[in-house]
C-alpha cells in the first residue's frame, strides 16, 4: 500500500507542477505546488481505500480539498504569494476527468439510443456519472475556499 501511496503522490505533483507551469508563478511556489498536490491527492486516496474510513469519493475529496486550501493557506507567506498560486494548481490533479468521460458518453448513448431498455441503462449511467462529477467539483470548490476565509489573517497576509 506505501508504494501505491508513493507513486500517487509522485503523479498529482507532477501534474500539479504542470499546471501550475502554465500560471507563471514564482520558483518558490512550485514546490510548495506540488508538495501541497502530493499530500491532498494521497490524503483522498487513503480516505477511500482505509477500510477504517473507506469514505465515498465526495466526501473523501471535501476533506482533502479542505486540507489542500488549508496547506495552502500556510505556505502562502513561506513561498511569498497568494493562497490561490499554490492552492488552484494543487486542486488540479483532483478535477473528476474519467466521471466526466462516462457522463458525456452516457448522453452520447440516451440521444442514439433506440430501445427503452438501453435509453434506461444509458440514462442511469449518465445520471450517475454526471451527479457524481458535480458534487466532487462542488466539494473541492467548497472545501478548498472555506480555509481562505477561515484562516483571513493568514491567507491575505502573504499578499500584503
Amino acid at each position: 500500500m506505501w508504494i501505491e501511496i508513493l507513486q500517487d503522490a509522485f503523479f498529482a505533483a507532477v501534474a500539479a507542477i504542470g499546471f501550475a507551469a502554465i500560471s507563471r508563478p514564482p520558483r518558490s511556489a512550485y514546490l510548495f505546488c506540488a508538495l501541497i498536490a502530493a499530500v491532498g491527492h494521497s490524503a483522498r486516496m487513503v480516505m477511500m481505500a482505509d477500510a477504517w474510513l473507506s469514505l465515498h469519493i465526495v466526501a473523501a475529496t471535501f476533506l482533502a480539498a479542505f486540507l489542500v486550501g488549508t496547506l495552502a493557506v500556510f505556505f502562502s507567506p513561506v513561498a511569498k504569494t497568494p493562497a490561490e498560486t499554490c492552492l488552484f494548481p494543487s486542486l488540479l490533479p483532483m478535477i473528476p476527468g474519467i466521471y466526466a468521460y462516462r457522463f458525456f458518453g452516457g448522453l452520447a448513448m440516451c440521444l442514439l439510443s433506440t430501445d427503452p431498455a438501453g435509453f434506461e441503462r444509458s440514462f442511469y449511467l449518465c445520471a450517475s456519472n454526471g451527479l457524481t462529477c458535480l458534487f466532487i467539483l462542488l466539494a473541492m470548490v467548497v472545501g478548498a475556499t472555506v480555509p481562505i476565509y477561515i484562516f483571513k489573517n493568514i491567507s491575505f497576509q502573504a499578499t500584503r
